[in-house]
Order: structure tokens, then C-alpha cells, then sequence
């Protein structure tokens, strides 16, 4: 183990991908030399160690990612890297409609096994059209698997197992976890689709978080814990797949949950999750299910307003206290 950066992780995870299988290829904006390395990573030095396999591609989403993904069909393996989650409205057909439906439309004979490597989320003061939280509308769609690492161990082992995936992966990095630490193995390994992980054990709430929500969720646990609550954190890691066993068994024993969500509130994956628990497990619940998200707004520019815009450990704390304190 060392202690490396969320987009450290990410840089080694290609390299060692592309190191091991000469079909795994990367296309994108700037790919070979721009200051921001393709999604915010160090593609300027991959296309020095892989002559040939870093495709510096014009300036329109639609086209690298429609190649990527005929690309992907033909045996190679693309890492399409899309600066914006925002942007992928400009090749949504190519992915929800085309990289999606290839294998059902076949019968199974067709793979497509394209990564489409993107950063979404607030926190940098980024503005309405480049810190939205789009992976609700991937998750929505058959055919995708939908990948929201947490930490860097999380983003390193989910990028080799979205590489090696032969189905289409959307990728999802929140910009504002690119320059977070965390221990990571210098071995590559993979951590499987559908698994979640739990953060921290606890019997009084259950707190699912997505993304850059995990930490929030683990600091929260942690001012919980002080007063005599013990949360149970768990980070689904894949919207798409979704391990529901692992949240309906917390759940289950805990009698009560919370979930916190940077996306937008209507038809998220707090709506998503709050939904399958009420049905699933409404037996075991002993308090209404709490959702922590921004506002139905878009991503405010101001700091003060994006600021009060996210959701974060005081929320998720006030959420948490008020379905333990819940009594009929």
C-alpha cells in the first residue's frame, strides 16, 4: 500500500491496463498533450509510453465517442474521456441507444466493451453547465453499467474491472475527489460490479451515500458515534449494477435509512434506492425514510450559494438524528 491521489489511481489503472492488453485504447480532447491529461489525468505521459494508442481527437463529443465505441466492436478496448459528464448530452444517441442496445439487438453475439471515462459534481466552483450529476440518467438506461468510485483504492480497482468489462461502463469521476489521498496497491487488481462496500458497521441507521457523499456520510458517523448512534455508511460503488441485498439487509437490521445524493432530487438515486426499500423492506422500517440532496436548481456559480447548494456532514447528521429520534 502507498498513499496516492484519486487521479493518481486512475493515471495507474490505464497504465497497467494498457501495459497488460495492446487493445485497450484512450480518445479524447487533448489526449497526447493537454495541461489537464484528457478527464483530469495523466494521458500526456500514456501517449509518450503507448505511441499510437493515445488518440488526441477534434473538439466534438459525438465523434470520438461514436468511434470509440465502433472501435469497441471490433475488438479494441476504448477509455473515451469526456471532460464533462454535462457533455454527454452531445453523444447521448451513441451511448444510450447504440453502446447500450448492441448486445440485446445481436442476440448476444455483439460486445462492446467501451469505457466512457467522465468527471461530474460540484465543488469547484465549476458553474450550472459543468458540475451536474448526470449518473441517475445512466443508471436509468438498459444495456450500461454505471461506475461512482469514492476513494482512490475504489476508482483504481473499478477502472481495471470497467476496462476489462465487456459490456459499456460510464465511468463517473467527481471532479472535487481528483486531489484526495488514499491507500492504494501498486498491484492492479479489480473490485467486481454489484458489490457494495460497507464503510462502517453500525445497528441504529443505515446511511447509503454515492460518490463524493461517502465521506460526508463517514463524517457524519463519526459525530453520530460521539452521541451514541452507530451509523452503518455503505457505498453502493455501482449505480448500475446495484447491490440492493447488501442495503435491504442493513436496513433490515437497522430499521432505518438515510441516503445522500449530489444529484438533483426528482428521480435520482435517493428516490431510486428510498423506493426499493419502502418496498422491499417496509416491514423493518421504524421511522420515514430520509433523502439528503442539493435543491431542484441548477449548480449555482456563487461560492456562498454552491456552498449552501451541497449536501454535506452537518445534513446527512440532521437526517441521521432525525429518524432515530422518529416516534409514532
Amino acid at each position: 500500500m502507498r498513499t496516492i491521489s484519486y487521479r493518481e489511481a486512475i493515471d495507474e489503472a490505464l497504465a497497467q491496463e494498457m501495459a497488460r492488453d495492446e487493445s485497450v485504447i484512450v480518445l479524447g480532447q487533448g489526449g497526447a498533450d493537454d495541461a489537464w491529461g484528457g478527464a483530469r489525468g495523466g494521458t500526456a505521459d500514456l501517449a509518450r509510453r503507448f505511441p499510437g494508442r493515445v488518440l488526441d481527437t477534434p473538439s466534438s463529443e459525438s465523434a470520438f465517442v461514436g468511434a470509440a465505441i465502433g472501435a469497441a466492436t471490433r475488438g479494441q478496448r476504448p477509455v473515451a474521456e469526456l471532460v464533462f459528464i454535462d457533455f454527454t448530452g452531445v453523444c447521448f444517441d451513441q451511448i444510450s441507444n447504440q453502446a447500450a442496445k448492441f448486445r440485446y439487438m445481436f442476440g448476444g453475439a455483439a460486445r462492446t466493451p467501451v469505457v466512457i471515462r467522465t468527471v461530474y459534481g460540484a465543488g469547484l466552483r465549476a458553474g450550472a453547465q459543468h458540475s451536474q450529476c448526470l449518473y441517475p440518467i445512466f443508471t436509468h438506461i438498459p444495456g450500461l453499467k454505471v461506475v461512482v468510485p469514492s476513494s482512490p483504492y475504489e476508482a483504481k480497482g473499478l477502472l481495471v474491472q470497467s476496462i476489462r468489462d465487456d459490456d459499456p461502463v460510464v465511468f463517473c469521476e467527481h471532479k472535487a475527489l481528483h486531489d484526495t489521498s488514499g491507500d492504494v496497491p501498486e498491484a492492479s487488481y479489480t473490485i467486481p460490479f454489484g458489490e457494495a462496500n460497507v464503510v462502517r458497521g453500525g445497528g441504529d441507521v443505515t446511511i447509503v451515500a454515492i460518490g463524493r457523499m461517502v465521506a460526508m456520510a463517514e463524517g457524519a458517523a463519526k459525530e453520530l458515534a460521539a452521541s451514541g448512534i452507530e451509523a452503518e455508511v455503505i457505498d453502493p460503488r455501482t449505480t448500475s449494477p446495484l447491490d440492493t441485498r447488501t442495503i435491504l439487509t442493513s436496513v433490515e437490521k437497522t430499521g432505518r435509512l438515510v441516503v445522500v445524493d449530489e444529484a438533483s432530487p426528482r428521480c435520482n438515486l435517493a428516490t431510486d434506492i428510498s423506493a426499493l426499500v419502502a418496498k422491499e423492506a417496509f416491514g423493518s422500517l421504524r421511522a420515514p425514510i430520509e433523502m439528503v440532496t442539493p435543491p431542484h436548481t441548477p449548480v449555482p456559480f456563487s461560492d456562498a450559494l454552491e456552498d449552501l447548494y451541497i449536501p454535506d456532514a452537518q445534513k446527512v447528521l440532521n437526517a441521521a438524528k432525525a429518524v432515530v429520534g422518529y416516534r409514532r
